[in-house]
């Protein structure tokens, strides 16, 4: 029977201590191996918590790894280097994202966003900005979404 090991872990330095080690050492599996490709599934989100659901197949050994993403807004704030967003969006500004860091921001959200393109996925980053005091290129962020949508960032964005 398959089993569903559903959990949080630190991104890239998961270990054998819990909350795997007790969870996989019953499943007679190589924990080891396990451990390290989790960690390198999570490594780009290093310093964060993800969740990651781990399914395994005990008979025949074989293993599959879904990894979910941390919130939006908590990749907004790890770019930053701040803990939290603006309390008073409209006078204070909690940082400053590059459009660069805004395009890797939606290249880590890639999976789980409902836009097709990049620049749909970069505009719902953007979007996340506004409740946080977040601003882009020094803009606020919707100057920074019209300007997105007008194509001022086109040369940068590569290609799909």
């Amino acid at each position: 029977m398959v089993e569903v090991l559903e959990m949080l872990v630190d991104a890239g330095k998961a270990n054998a201590g819990p909350p795997l080690g007790p969870s996989l050492g019953p499943l007679g599996l190589n924990i080891g191996e396990i451990i390290a490709f989790i960690n390198e599934k999570t490594k780009h989100f290093e310093g964060m918590k993800v969740p990651i659901k781990l399914t395994v197949d005990p008979k025949t050994k074989e293993y599959d790894l879904e990894v979910g993403t941390p919130p939006t807004t908590a990749l907004i704030f790890k770019e930053l280097g701040v803990e939290k967003g603006s309390g008073n969006t409209p006078s204070v500004k909690a940082g400053d994202l590059t459009i660069e860091q805004v395009m890797k921001i939606a290249d880590m959200k890639m999976d789980s966003m409902l836009g097709k393109t990049k620049k749909d996925r970069m505009m719902e980053v953007i979007g996340s900005c506004v409740s946080c005091g977040v601003h882009i290129e020094g803009k606020p962020p919707k100057e920074a979404q019209a300007e997105l949508k007008e194509g001022r960032y086109d040369g940068i964005i590569p290609p799909e």
